[in-house]
């Protein structure tokens, strides 16, 4: 496992633990980079908003 610091540290630890699952089965010729980029533009979209009601906004009258 690679351990870098500063502002690229989590692209570089997505792009490396992508090169070791992808070279675990046997795949080559991938782009690396492209493929942790867009995992880490993933991980960086907002959550959806979530559904159902918020904790305080539920009482012990809350049957429907």
């Amino acid at each position: 496992m690679t351990i870098v610091d500063g502002p690229n540290a989590r692209l570089v630890s997505i792009a490396d633990a992508v090169s070791r699952e992808l070279q675990r089965q046997g795949i080559e010729g991938a782009d690396v980079e492209a493929i942790a980029e867009a995992v880490q533009n993933a991980m960086a979209e907002p959550a959806p908003p979530a559904e159902g009601k918020r904790p305080q906004d539920l009482n012990s009258t809350n049957d429907d």
